[in-house]
């Protein structure tokens, strides 16, 4: 279970253990609710970027400003609180503890719940990578700090279904893999060598993979993110999503669901946030985006793909999402 509290998704100890366009996302049906997010995660392209690993000694406070971006990190050793980001109150963090703040949130990493913070420039002046050593001579806090870089229009749809503040405590079976990932970022920053870089990028998107499977198999996730472990909604999501261009109705779904069309109409909107058409229509629009980016195919074609027989419609529905016609967005996005 999630626990909801400041804003914050407080995940439980964990007890258990990509470059497609959006429109491929599931190929046939019978695709699980990890298959979902596993390709969700590639279609978003997701760049990540490992700043530094800091070493931090009592007293000391970072403050981390305004940023489109996502930032992460993984306490290795001691303990800190995490501040700001919509928080009523300051987050405890313990070693094995990896929090996601959701890009454009301010936040700040502090020894204390009351401890004046320096802004994150003046810690790492300029450096991006390696051992960064701050604070007094107090008790020691390591944390590998990081960010998650995604596509600005590609990437919304994932950073829509994240909390402010996700904070997945890793102390258990599956938290021993992640352990060993962490000191593989740990060695590599201390002992860079022949594609380091890319080594821990790779490791870091496990981590992410892992933060945001937990939170789906919690059950208690945002959006459809949370509804993809709902015995009801799950098979119509895999389906929905596997095939965008099918003539979904109302109707037709709550019958995938077993459910009444009113009956499902409220439990949908309840679980998901938002009216099934709606979903589906946003989920249309972001494969479309994705098929104008990646493609060179005629925009009745790609209008055809994702469930659109009138391509006034689908210029309709998309300038309404997007803000702008098909077309203008395929040239802005070649720019």
């Amino acid at each position: 279970m999630v626990l909801l509290r400041n804003n914050a998704a407080i995940l439980p100890r964990a007890s258990g253990m990509m470059n497609d366009l959006p429109c491929r996302l599931i190929h046939h049906s019978s695709q699980t609710a990890m298959d979902l997010l596993e390709n969700l995660f590639t279609a978003m392209r997701v760049e990540s970027a490992l700043y530094a690993r800091l070493e931090a000694r009592a007293p000391w406070g970072i403050d981390f400003a305004h940023q489109v971006s996502a930032r992460f990190g993984i306490v290795g050793h001691g303990r800190c609180w995490l501040s700001g980001a919509g928080l009523d109150q300051p987050l405890a963090l313990a070693a094995g503890d990896l929090f996601i703040v959701s890009g454009g949130q301010r936040f700040s990493l502090l020894d204390a719940p009351q401890r004046p913070a320096i802004p994150c420039e003046a810690v790492f002046a300029g450096r991006t990578e390696g051992l960064i050593r701050f604070g007094g001579e107090g008790d020691k806090t390591d944390v590998v700090s990081g960010r998650f870089v995604f596509d600005a229009a590609a990437g919304a749809p994932l950073m829509a279904l994240l909390p402010p503040v996700l904070h997945v405590p890793l102390d258990a079976e599956r938290a021993r893999l992640l352990q060993a990932a962490l000191e593989m970022i740990a060695r590599e920053n201390a002992e860079p060598g022949l594609g380091s870089r890319l080594v821990v990028q790779k490791l870091v998107d496990v981590l992410l993979i892992e933060a945001l499977r937990i939170y789906c198999l919690s059950g208690r996730g945002q959006g459809w993110l949370g509804a993809l472990s709902d015995p009801r909604l799950s098979p119509l999501l895999r389906a929905l999503h596997a095939d965008l261009a099918a003539p979904w109705t109302l109707q037709a779904m709550a019958a995938r669901a077993g459910m009444s069309r009113s009956a499902f109409a409220r439990y949908f909107r309840q679980r998901v946030g938002d009216t099934p058409l709606n979903h589906l229509t946003a989920w249309r629009i972001d494969c479309a985006r994705g098929l104008l980016r990646e493609s060179r195919l005629p925009l009745a074609e790609v209008a055809a793909r994702v469930g659109y027989d009138s391509d006034a419609a689908f210029q309709r529905a998309f300038k309404r999402l997007t803000g702008m016609p098909p077309g203008e967005y395929r040239r802005a996005a070649a720019d």
